[in-house]
C-alpha cells in the first residue's frame, strides 16, 4: 500500500497592487485616487493600477488610451523598477526571516514552504498573519496570503480576501474546497481556455473533476493532464529557492504599426540579438522557439518550433524567427514582436502520478 505523501505547509504572498501601491506610499498626494503605472505614452500599455482605477476596469496589460477612457480622472505615473526592486529585497529579507525555502514568482509574489520554519511555529497561517504585520510595520505597504497544503492551492486562496487579507484552505478542506471553486479562479486556466470549458459544460471545480485524464488531454492538450491532477489536491512542485527557469525572451512595443513582414525583420534581428545575448548571460541553451506578435487590435498570436538540438546562437534563433513569420499571413498591422526560447536545457521534468495523492483527512494545526 503506498503512503500518502506529507501534507507541506505553503504560504502564497501577494502584494496588493505593488508597483501603484509604492507611489502612493512614496507620494502621499497619490493616496486615494486612481492611478496607473506605465501606460502614460502615445501608445504606453499599463503596468499596474491601484484598487481606485481598477473600481472603472483599468488592469494591467491594457493600453493607457483605453485606461483613460475608463477613467478621465485617471493619474499616470512612470515606472520606477529600481525602487520596486529595493522594497521587494526589504519584503524578501522578511521571509527569509522565517525560512530559507522562498521561491520569488516575481518582485510582488512568492512562495515560502514554513513545513518546518526557523521560529519553531507550528500554525502557517499565524506565520502569514506574523508576516504581512511585519511588512506593513517594516515597509508600509499591505499584502494578501494563502495558506494550504501546495502551492496551486495557496496561489488560488490568496486572491480570495484581497486586498490586506489573508485564506487558509486546511487539509480537510481541500477537496470541497476545489469542487466549489470556479473554474475562472483556477491558476493556469486563462480566459479562451475558460471559456473552451463552458462550451463543454466545465464551469466548477466539481465539473472538471467529473472528466477522465483521457478526455481532457484529448481536448486540452498537456494542459488537461495538469487540470485533471490539481482538481484532485495533487500538485507535487516544491518550493525552489533557487528557481529552474523555464524560458528566456524579449520583445519591442512599436511607435509605428508595423504593416508588412519586410519591415519587421530589422526588428527581429535587435530581439533575437537580445535574446541570444541573454541565453549566453545564463549560459542556457533551448530548442522551442515561440514568435509573438500582438496586432493592433491587441490581440495576441503565438508561433513556436521546436528544433532536434539545443541553441543559443543568434542567427539560428532569427531564421527561425523569421520562418515562423512567414509561416502565415499577418492578420492585421502589427505593435509588438517577441522572441522566446524554451525547453530549455535546465528543466527537469516532474510528472504527478495517483500515487501522489495526499490524505486531505488528516488533521493538524495549519
Amino acid at each position: 500500500m503506498d503512503m500518502p505523501m506529507p501534507i507541506r505547509k505553503i504560504i502564497h504572498v501577494d502584494m496588493d497592487a505593488f508597483y501603484a501601491s509604492v507611489e502612493q506610499m512614496d507620494n502621499p498626494e497619490l493616496k486615494g485616487k486612481p492611478i496607473a503605472v506605465g501606460g502614460g505614452s502615445a501608445r504606453g500599455v499599463i503596468s499596474a493600477a491601484s484598487y481606485e482605477a481598477r473600481k472603472f476596469g483599468v488592469k494591467s496589460a491594457m493600453s493607457g488610451r483605453l485606461a483613460e477612457k475608463l477613467c478621465p480622472e485617471l493619474i499616470f505615473v512612470k515606472h520606477r523598477f529600481d525602487r520596486y526592486k529595493d522594497i521587494s529585497k526589504k519584503i524578501r529579507n522578511i521571509f527569509l526571516d522565517y525560512t530559507d525555502l522562498v521561491e520569488p514568482l516575481s518582485l510582488d509574489e512568492a512562495y515560502l514552504d514554513v513545513t518546518e520554519n526557523k521560529i519553531g511555529l507550528p500554525s502557517a497561517t499565524l506565520i502569514a498573519q506574523k508576516i504581512r504585520q511585519r511588512i506593513y510595520d517594516e515597509v508600509g505597504l499591505t499584502a494578501s496570503a494563502g495558506i494550504s497544503i501546495n502551492k496551486f492551492i495557496a496561489k488560488v486562496a490568496s486572491d480570495y480576501n484581497k486586498p490586506n487579507g489573508q485564506k487558509t484552505v486546511n487539509p480537510e478542506d481541500v477537496l470541497q474546497f476545489l469542487e466549489d471553486l470556479d473554474i475562472r479562479k483556477f491558476y493556469g486556466v486563462g480566459k479562451v481556455t475558460a471559456e473552451k470549458m463552458y462550451q463543454k459544460g466545465i464551469f466548477t471545480g466539481k465539473d472538471l473533476k467529473s472528466k477522465s485524464l483521457e478526455y481532457l488531454g484529448e481536448n486540452f492538450g498537456k494542459s488537461g493532464h495538469y487540470y485533471y491532477y490539481v482538481v484532485r489536491g495533487i500538485h507535487t512542485s516544491e518550493v525552489k529557492p533557487n528557481r529552474i527557469r523555464k524560458s528566456l525572451a524579449a520583445e519591442r512595443t512599436f511607435s509605428k504599426n508595423l504593416s508588412s513582414e519586410i519591415f519587421m525583420l530589422e526588428k527581429l534581428e535587435h530581439i533575437a540579438d537580445e535574446v541570444s545575448r541573454r541565453l549566453h548571460k545564463s549560459n542556457v541553451a533551448g530548442k522551442t522557439v515561440t514568435l509573438k506578435i500582438k496586432y493592433s487590435d491587441f490581440t495576441l498570436q503565438t508561433r513556436s518550433k521546436t528544433l532536434p538540438y539545443f541553441i543559443s546562437d543568434k542567427n539560428i534563433i532569427l531564421d527561425t524567427a523569421k520562418d515562423l513569420l512567414y509561416q502565415e499571413k499577418l492578420n492585421n498591422s502589427v505593435r509588438l514582436l517577441g522572441i522566446s526560447l524554451s525547453n530549455l536545457n535546465t528543466e527537469r521534468k516532474e510528472k504527478p502520478t495517483e500515487k501522489d495523492a495526499v490524505s486531505v483527512q488528516l488533521k493538524f494545526e495549519f
